[in-house]
């Protein structure tokens, strides 16, 4: 069944209600924020929110893919440049899933609350899994067309890159909260790397996930 482009008011409306729950969640937590919250913040009845939105777990996907939508555009711009080197583009990866320091906190402790909320949830952790896979393959994609561009391999697997990049992004910002000055922006990241990548010399795995 072919999808249905939603309507521009529609999609206004939609917008409204993302942002408005980005807000919310920010400052209640996914648990703690309610549908009435989100729809009083945005100016609709819930009525309208039903009508977008099944559940707060719908939020946080749609809010999900926005943020990954974002990042994948920071790295395909940043790995365009002609002037990048192999390195350059790689760090570009770092750079762009710590980029923001602050919004990136809010968004780390909201998919943390959201994870264990699927962990415990079969039908969002069925959702949850699928939109990170989507998530992951879309940045195989733009790594693959950047480390292509310059006819190298990574020294592993496209997608083990990439899980070690966002595990290693999400696990630097989770100990820069729980224990603030212990380390800097990208400091787990610009030590660990070269250890990542050590052996690669344009010699390692295919690219191809």
């Amino acid at each position: 069944m072919p999808s249905v482009t939603p309507s521009p008011r529609r999609s206004v409306t939609r917008e409204r209600v993302l942002t408005a729950a980005s807000e919310v969640f920010a400052e209640k937590g996914f648990g703690g924020a309610s549908v009435e919250d989100i729809c009083e913040r945005a100016g609709f009845t819930r009525g309208a929110f039903y009508s977008n939105f099944a559940s707060k777990d719908e939020l946080v996907l749609g809010l999900s893919r926005q943020h990954a939508e974002a990042t994948v555009a920071r790295i395909r711009t940043a790995a365009s440049r002609p002037d990048s080197t192999p390195d350059d583009v790689i760090r570009d990866v770092f750079a762009a899933l710590s980029d923001d320091a602050r919004r990136n906190d809010r968004w780390l402790v909201l998919t943390t609350e959201f994870t264990l909320h699927a962990i415990r949830n079969r039908g969002a952790r069925r959702a949850w899994v699928s939109r990170q896979r989507e998530i992951r393959s879309a940045l195989v994609e733009v790594v693959d067309e950047a480390v292509a561009a310059r006819g190298l391999t990574l020294p592993m697997p496209t997608e083990v890159f990439v899980r070690a990049a966002m595990a290693l992004a999400n696990g630097s910002a989770t100990q820069r909260l729980v224990e603030p000055g212990a380390l800097e922006q990208g400091e787990l990241e610009r030590t660990v790397l070269p250890v990542l990548l050590a052996g690669g010399g344009g010699h390692g795995h295919d690219t191809g996930a």
